[in-house]
């Protein structure tokens, strides 16, 4: 994706907000695909993606697409107990990191995307990140979420290889299924989010639309911490 995309939204939406860079906070299961979901955003390997069972970030990294917006890529939750324990620190104070301007302080992360593995149904770690993480530290109608692996929403059916898109089956099956994330995360945690975006960082699939998301929902106004 050319890191002009949208560039003169992004800075509109800046100068009315008044803050630069947009920093966007990307969350997720071990496993989701935050890392390659940068590297297909960037075009290009900015962070190591991990392969079998071992993840490869341990630690928040920052990458940015252009001198507007700027990534963070995090560890991910579901591996351990323990880790969750350190890893869900990591992330609350990572949301807690401040700056000020005129005596007034701001939380640097203005958005957070959630990564959610469009492969299964198990929406555990979710659910775990938004309630015991997220939702306490930060504004709600600040969330996205995204679903990433849309080329094995059904197990690698019904995908096509020549116009490397679904099919008529499978986009009905993934727009269902941004019906039902909706749905159950509003069960689940009491989160209203925006429909998500379904793509594939893996085969760079709809890499626009998930920017799109980010762009359209840019916040007005520097974000005030969470008391």
């Amino acid at each position: 994706m050319n890191e002009t995309y949208r560039i003169n939204d992004i800075d509109r939406n800046l100068k009315i907000a008044r803050f630069n860079p947009l920093d966007v906070l990307v969350i997720g299961g071990t496993g989701a695909g935050k890392s390659s979901t940068l590297n297909a955003m960037f075009e290009r390997e900015v962070s190591k993606v991990g392969r079998g069972c071992d993840p490869e970030t341990m630690e928040i990294s920052s990458y940015k697409l252009n001198e507007k917006l700027r990534f963070w890529d995090t560890p991910g939750l579901g591996d351990s107990k323990e880790g969750d324990r350190i890893y869900s620190k990591k992330l609350i104070d990572m949301l807690y990191s401040d700056y000020y301007l005129d005596n007034t302080q701001y939380g640097l992360i203005d958005l957070v995307l959630v990564i959610i593995d469009g492969t299964g149904r198990d929406m555990g770690t979710t659910y775990k990140l938004l309630n015991e993480v997220i939702v306490p530290n930060f504004q709600k109608d600040r969330i996205l979420v995204a679903i990433n692996q849309a080329d094995m929403a059904m197990k690698g059916r019904h995908w096509d290889e020549e116009k490397n898109r679904p099919d008529e089956k499978l986009l009905s099956f993934l727009k269902d299924k941004t019906e039902s994330v909706v749905s159950r995360v509003k069960e689940g945690t009491g989160v209203s989010i925006k429909r998500p975006v379904f793509y594939s960082a893996e085969r760079g699939y709809n890499i626009e639309s998930l920017l799109d998301l980010i762009v359209d929902n840019m916040p007005r106004e520097r974000r005030n911490l969470v008391a």
